[in-house]
């Protein structure tokens, strides 16, 4: 399975890809037979549509409930095996109760592309031939880095290992496949990608984000719609799908770090940093959302009409579809107690502006009491109405009324060897060295090594939650023919010069996750006659509420192995696969390498052992602070007084700012030079651009890729404490040993604002620095603050 021609991986996969294809005009007489209807065009249908359907018909469409509310079994919760639809079932919820969308799979299993084809094939039968008015269903899936519930499908890294790679291509790349092969499963509709600022390494879902900055989520985010979309966002094409951003807004930061808690967030912060990449995706065109499930200043998202409604809608103009996230507006009787009743909790989230409640199981009480609340006047019909249009025209941009599915049959490269390539050639790029003494790194071929942990010798850990299954625990029964970390070192290296024991191993508990020590002292005995140690750290997979923890140390076994390897005195490289960034500085003073894999996929073994053996130049860089102390959870976009070392008469150094490694940070095997770091001018007037140019030479011995990172300073503001820096915009280059380059990066004004205390965007005067690197030069902006 491995891969060593990434050049030409990357011709093969990119040559291969659909997109390309459509573009190049090479796409088949069928497939262009399914272009996207034009708006016009839909907006007449959905009118003519909407005038015919009842009022219980309307509200039908806006539900959706799970697939195992359908499935054969002994209730809604589970289905027996294999799965079997309930045909009485079926026509209850789609023809009597008139439903419009199903979501998920059944048992928490992934599916075969024929059996989701039989599946939604049936399902979209009963849909249009059996009931008044012939309304397609449509389906969606969380695809969320690959097609992930579907069986033999690709897998790419998580988001957080492609904000790694700070590769645009790659990512495009990616979804563009995704959605091929999302397509190839029948499913129209994908829940992703998450744009949720992933700035509390707390979190059980960073993994699932592009990291702590607004710009490079934003940047990513805008990427992966392409690829899901089509640059056109022609969603109606069979190769592309309907994204859905999610989740708005601000929900990745609860005070606690616990998923679905509260939080508290000024309108400046909502502003600065949470609602850029939305924006941006909006502005892209994604055609659907989903909504925050937890709580801002007090009030839940699924009920805030300012958020859902003046800002979502009215300020940001999104004219597309808002669902909510798994049974949220329940949530609001029985969780958050805002409403006094089910039915009353409907009434304030579809007047908040919600347009389809993902329920999932128990739907009656949904469809009849909004039914109740529109003749008793709470909710207003043409609230209901305009719900239903957003909903209709995405469905028919989809196409679904001419052709409710896709056959898996009409896509020959699902699961092929160029899609495979390009997953590969993301975790490649993905990898991140953060730390390397003496050169340590890479490894000789001929090196003997141990190697240890409980990540080692696992494809579940590699892949992480929503692979196969919701926390991933199913990988095992998928993943037979790929490599975990350990039998990649094998290929690479050769079994003999590989010695593998454990030490530490998880051992599952129901829905949460222990760990068990598995011969530690026979591992560190095995130390001895090797060269080196790799020892594979990390957490197991798990996401949302059973990813909650308490504790963000590495766990107290995974500390005790490596500190009796490290008494060895053999180098240690320490290998973290982790959904998010467990402390390590127990231990991090006494390895010699620390490589960051984060949750890489199928192909993130062989991508690994291709980095460690020297085969791959690492080019990851870090889309987060990688913190020291559980209680040093600062962010790289912070205020200057956070850095309380550099503030007069304070001297506890130990309390400073100081990150395990920082956003941004990523080492080579090559070293690369900053000069002649030049701006266009010395003043920037507010209709003027500013440009700036930098020269980066690889001044090693082999080739790599540096990711070019432009950071800006506000040096004074007024009112708000201006940021230490941020990050403007970034360049990923490759460059042969003695090669150089010389960039240039354009800046407006509007790169330069910020939100000040009444939530409106200022730009003011002022000097600012520009750093690239380890050059800087400043700028200021003239003329008055606007």
């Amino acid at each position: 399975m491995k891969i060593k021609n990434l050049a030409l991986a990357a011709l093969v996969a990119l040559a291969c890809l659909p997109n390309a294809q459509a573009q190049k005009g090479k796409t088949s007489k069928a497939l262009k037979a399914q272009a996207t209807p034009s708006p016009t065009d839909i907006d007449q249908k959905v009118e003519e549509l909407l005038a015919k359907m009842t009022l219980e018909e309307k509200v039908g469409q806006m539900a959706q409930i799970t697939l195992d509310v359908v499935g054969k079994g002994e209730n809604r919760y589970s289905s027996i095996e294999p799965l079997q639809l309930d045909e009485a079932e079926l026509k209850k919820a789609l023809v009597d109760y008139k439903i419009g969308s199903v979501l998920n799979t059944a048992n928490n299993r992934a599916l075969t592309p024929e059996k989701w084809y039989s599946v939604i094939s049936q399902i979209q039968e009963v849909a249009t031939k059996d009931t008044r008015l012939g309304i397609p269903v449509i389906y969606g899936v969380d695809e969320i880095h690959g097609a992930t519930y579907t069986a033999g499908a690709t897998m790419f890294p998580q988001q957080i290992g492609q904000a790694a790679s700070r590769n645009r291509e790659l990512v495009r790349r990616g979804a563009e496949i995704t959605a091929y092969e999302t397509r190839a499963s029948s499913i129209p509709w994908n829940f992703s990608p998450v744009l949720d600022l992933g700035a509390d390494p707390r979190f059980s879902r960073q993994f699932e984000s592009f990291g702590e900055d607004p710009y490079l989520a934003a940047e990513l985010g805008v990427q992966m719609i392409d690829g899901y979309e089509g640059v056109r966002n022609n969603i109606g094409h069979p190769e592309h799908v309907a994204s859905c951003m999610k989740h708005f807004l601000g929900y990745q930061v609860p005070t606690s770090g616990k998923d679905r808690t509260p939080t508290t967030i000024s309108e400046t912060e909502l502003r600065e940093y949470h609602l850029p990449s939305f924006k941006a995706a909006i502005d892209a065109g994604a055609h659907t959302i989903m909504i925050n499930s937890g709580i801002i200043n007090g009030v839940p998202v699924h009920s805030n009409h300012d958020i859902l409604t003046k800002l979502l809608k009215e300020e940001l103009g999104f004219k597309g579809l808002v669902v909510t996230d798994w049974g949220d507006i329940e949530y609001l009787h029985t969780r958050d107690r805002v409403a006094s009743t089910h039915k009353e909790a409907i009434m304030m989230a579809v007047n908040a502006g919600v347009d389809m409640s993902m329920i999932p199981y128990q739907y009656e009480p949904f469809c009849n009491g909004l039914v109740e609340l529109v003749k008793e006047g709470k909710v207003k019909e043409e609230r209901i109405n305009d719900a239903v249009r957003r909903i209709l025209r995405v469905k028919y941009a989809l196409n679904l009324f001419e052709r409710p599915t896709t056959n898996p049959k009409d896509y020959p490269l699902f699961g092929s060897k160029a899609f495979e390539q390009a997953a590969y050639q993301m975790a490649a790029e993905s990898i991140t060295l953060l730390k390397n003494e003496k050169n340590v790194l890479p490894l000789a071929k001929s090196a003997k090594v141990l190697v240890t942990g409980p990540n080692a010798n696992s494809m579940r850990t590699l892949n992480g939650a929503w692979t196969y299954s919701w926390q991933g625990e199913k990988v095992e029964e998928f993943t037979g023919k790929y490599n975990t970390i350990l039998e990649a070192l094998q290929q690479e290296l050769g079994k003999k010069n590989v010695t593998y024991v454990p030490g530490v191993s998880y051992k599952a508990d129901g829905k949460y996750y222990e760990e068990v020590a598995e011969n530690i002292d026979q591992a560190v005995a095995a130390a001895k006659g090797v060269d080196a140690i790799i020892l594979c750290l990390g957490e197991n997979t798990s996401t949302e509420t059973p990813g909650n923890l308490s504790d963000l140390y590495l766990s107290d076994l995974q500390t005790e192995l490596a500190q009796k390897l490290a008494a060895t005195g053999k180098p240690v490289i320490l290998v973290l696969n982790e959904g998010r960034p467990r402390v390590i500085s127990r231990i991090e003073p006494e390895v010699q390498a620390v490589v960051q894999a984060y949750q890489p996929g199928n192909f993130g073994g062989d991508a690994l052992a291709d980095v460690l053996s020297g085969d791959v130049n690492p080019s990851g860089k870090l889309p987060y602070n990688y913190p020291r102390y559980p209680n040093a959870l600062v962010p790289y976009i912070h205020k200057p007084a956070a850095e309380q070392g550099k503030v007069a008469g304070v001297y506890n150094y130990e309390a400073d700012y100081s990150p395990q490694y920082e956003f941004g940070h990523g080492l080579s095997y090559t070293t690369f030079t900053y000069s002649n770091l030049e701006l266009s001018k010395p003043q920037l007037l507010a209709n003027e651009q500013l440009t700036v140019s930098v020269t980066v030479k690889n001044t090693g011995s082999r080739e790599g890729k540096e990711t070019v990172q432009l950071f800006t300073s506000d040096l004074y503001a007024s009112g708000i404490t201006p940021d230490v820096r941020r990050l403007r915009r970034f360049e990923k280059i490759a460059l042969k040993p003695g090669e150089s380059k010389t960039l240039t990066f354009t800046l407006t004004p509007d790169d330069l604002a910020y939100i000040d205390r009444n939530g409106k965007k200022t730009i003011e005067a002022g000097e600012f620095e520009v750093r690239i690197g380890d050059q800087a030069q400043k700028f200021t902006l003239v003329g008055h603050t606007f």
